[in-house]
């Protein structure tokens, strides 16, 4: 007698959110201030005008960009908007910020842009383990953009999870 095995996980109308899945796949690349200062300390406004007029900007072309300065400087405001009007004609993406506060950045921004249609009224489990570590900000994001619309949210994997949030019958959301 040969028995049938039923994948009850699969019948349990279950989708799985894979945050991995919304995590940024353009490169990052870095525009540094610290290289274009006197010393790697003074900002002079002359030498800095010249050096972003000589500066081969295709290089960031098509890249998301993270404008940053690595060295403990005070760079005035007008210098983020100088190098801005250059990177936004050829860049994909300009970011104040590190390269990890780019990424997260583009992380949240994606998951925003998921669809609520398609978690509307359905058991969610947002998945815990991956390849990649992925950070608690983005499990807050998820949770915050599929409350409002899921029937439940869970963590983990689907067949073994944490209860996150359960809609109530016949509550309004």
């Amino acid at each position: 007698m040969s028995e049938v095995f039923v994948n009850k996980v699969a019948e349990s109308g279950i989708l799985t959110l894979d945050l991995e899945q919304y995590l940024p796949k353009e490169e990052i690349a870095v525009f540094d201030i610290k290289g274009y200062l006197f010393m790697e300390l003074i900002l002079k406004e002359k030498d800095f005008r010249a050096a972003l007029q000589s500066l081969d900007w295709s290089v960031y072309e098509g890249k998301n960009v993270a404008v940053t300065c690595s060295a403990d400087a005070i760079i005035p405001v007008w210098a983020y908007m100088l190098i801005t009007v250059y990177l936004q004609p050829v860049a994909k993406e300009v970011f104040f910020g590190t390269e990890e506060e780019m990424k997260k950045a583009l992380l949240v921004r994606n998951i925003a842009a998921l669809s609520e249609a398609e978690f509307a009224d359905k058991r969610v489990v947002v998945k815990g383990c991956g390849d990649v570590e992925i950070g608690p900000f983005a499990y807050l994001e998820a949770t915050k953009k599929l409350r409002p619309v899921a029937k439940s949210i869970m963590y983990g994997e689907p067949c073994s999870t944490v209860p996150i949030f359960k809609k109530k019958p016949g509550a309004a959301v």
